[in-house]
Parts: C-alpha cells; sequence; structure tokens
C-alpha cells in the first residue's frame, strides 16, 4: 500500500489530542488514553443494526450445520482467536463450530510472521483446508479493512456461496465492499498513531463478544441471562454449574449438586428436570424437541396442560 492510501485511512490519522503524548505525566497520559477508550462504545453502538442482521445470518446457517469461521492478521487475527477459544467452555459447543484463523498460522498468535497477511492465496488456501461449505459463515476482521490475506479468503467464500461479514474500522474499506454483511466501527485516530490494538481492538472484541454471544442466545444455550450449557471442566465452572442451577430454580445447593450429578453435570437439563419434576429421560425427550431452548420447552410444556 503506498504512502497516499495509507494516509488516507481513519485508522492511520494522528490524533490532534495526543501530539504531545510524550511530555505528560504519567496519570495524564492514562488520563488521555482512558478519554479515547471512551469513545470506542459509542462507536460501537452506531454499527448495532449491522451487528443484528451478522448475528441473524450466524445463527440461521448454525441451525443448519454451519460453523463460524474467523480471518484476520496479527491483532485481528488473535481476537477472533479469543473469542472463538471463549465459546467451548461457554456454551458447551464443539471446538470446531466457532473458529479464528490467522494469517501465518499457529506460530502468529504468539510472534508476528512477516508478510503472511501481504497474501491473499494464501487466505484462499487456509479456507479451503477447512473444506469450506455454502453453509458455513466467514468472518474477515481488520481495522484497515483492507488485508490481502482475509480479502482472498472473503472472495473464496462468496465464490462458493457463503455468507461473509467484515468487521473493520474505517468506512468504505475493501472488505466491506466484499462482505454481504458490512460492520464499520469508525472509532478514530489512535492515541498512538497506527496503533491499531488500541481502540480498533476494542472495538473489535466488543464486536466480537456481540456476534458470538448473541449468536448463542438465539441457539438457546441461555435461559434468562444464565450460561446453561456451561461445560463444568474445572473447581471454578463446577461451582458455577451449582449456582446457575440454584439461581434458575431457587433449590439449594444439595439438590443442585444432586440433579447436577444424576445429569452428569448438564446444567440445562437439571434446571428443566428441576422446573419441570419430569423424569430425565422425559425431560430430555422434550428439550430436544424444543432444540435446547429452556423457555421454549417450558412454553411447550404448558400448552400440553392446557
Amino acid at each position: 500500500m503506498n504512502l497516499e492510501k495509507l494516509s488516507q485511512l481513519v485508522t492511520e490519522g494522528r490524533n490532534p489530542d495526543s501530539l504531545n503524548l510524550d511530555k505528560l505525566e504519567t496519570v495524564d497520559m492514562l488520563r488521555l488514553i482512558n478519554n479515547e477508550d471512551k469513545k470506542v462504545a459509542f462507536a460501537v453502538e452506531k454499527s448495532l443494526e449491522d451487528i443484528a442482521k451478522a448475528v441473524d445470518v450466524i445463527a440461521e446457517n448454525i441451525k443448519n450445520g454451519g460453523r463460524l469461521i474467523y480471518m484476520g492478521a496479527g491483532t485481528s487475527g488473535r481476537l477472533g482467536i479469543v473469542d472463538a477459544s471463549e465459546c467451548p467452555p461457554t456454551f458447551g459447543v464443539d471446538a470446531e463450530l466457532i473458529q479464528g484463523m490467522i494469517a501465518g498460522g499457529h506460530g502468529a498468535i504468539f510472534k508476528a510472521v512477516e508478510g503472511a497477511e501481504d497474501s491473499a492465496e494464501l487466505g484462499e488456501k487456509d479456507l479451503m483446508d477447512k473444506n469450506l461449505k455454502s453453509f458455513d459463515v466467514v468472518c474477515g476482521i481488520a481495522a484497515s479493512g483492507r488485508t490481502p490475506y482475509v480479502l482472498g479468503g472473503m472472495r473464496y467464500a462468496k465464490e462458493i456461496g457463503c455468507p461473509t461479514i467484515s468487521v473493520t474500522m474505517n468506512p468504505d474499506s475493501e472488505m466491506a465492499k466484499v462482505a454481504d454483511y458490512p460492520i464499520s466501527v469508525v472509532v478514530g485516530p489512535e492515541v498512538l498513531m497506527g496503533s491499531t490494538r488500541m481502540k480498533a481492538g476494542t472495538a473489535q472484541k466488543m464486536v466480537l463478544n456481540m456476534l458470538t454471544t448473541g449468536t448463542m442466545v438465539k441457539l438457546g444455550k441461555v435461559y434468562s441471562n444464565l450460561m446453561v450449557d456451561v461445560k463444568a471442566s474445572n473447581e471454578k465452572l463446577v461451582a458455577r454449574a451449582k449456582r446457575i442451577v440454584m439461581l434458575a430454580t431457587g433449590v439449594d445447593e444439595s439438590i443442585a449438586a444432586e440433579y447436577l450429578n444424576e445429569t452428569n453435570f448438564d446444567v440445562k437439563l437439571s434446571i428443566f428436570m428441576i422446573i419441570s419434576r419430569l423424569s430425565k429421560d422425559k425431560a430430555k425427550d422434550i428439550l430436544d424437541k424444543n432444540h435446547g431452548y429452556i423457555q421454549k420447552a417450558l412454553d411447550y410444556l404448558q400448552e400440553e396442560n392446557q
């Protein structure tokens, strides 16, 4: 990218409020960074309609057997990997369902792989290796909105009829023009010029949180505001599972533990058994008929009993 094009990117602009950054006392420097960070949530707010459209298409495609695959380079790629890796323990989904890809492969998570992000062919190849299908969803992440690796992957995805999302921090970017569902969050120039791990990275994390959390709510992984498909894979999560059952049903710890032991720590099934007073097999059958939504299963029971 030549200097003229680079200078036109919002994320590469020079922030007029931080020109004296190197002269500030420590607390004043941090106050300046904090004040800039405060702008991020308001910038994300302006994109909520676009984020909602993306959530709906992800949820629908996952219901039809698809996956969500994030693609990015550097900070953007790492943020996608972080979001994807948190979904299995939080929502009890298979690790293959939400995936994060980074230019340069596994090693690039920890150390920059120079030049990898400049190859559109590599992005296409990495997606081909994932055996991409038309019912998968590809979400490209890049502050600049012009990373060749991501663009290569997104264009390949579109060729096979796969829905594409872009999460960028520049308006009218190349990625936004390619994407079926563009999300452009304009946070403005960074305190440290071009350091998009700052406001841009924060905005990306907020958007990715919304994409996966919103999708999982729509997939029945949440009851009220409780993560009812949490996997009790360590002591903290075992305690959380008990507390979730207690909060959802009003039972004490001993009763919660009793049901969790019976269901092999299936939080959702334990909650539905307690509320419905059904046997494990009957409760599981009704939950399955209602695609794992506790509230829909309860509504179904109510209609059956009328």
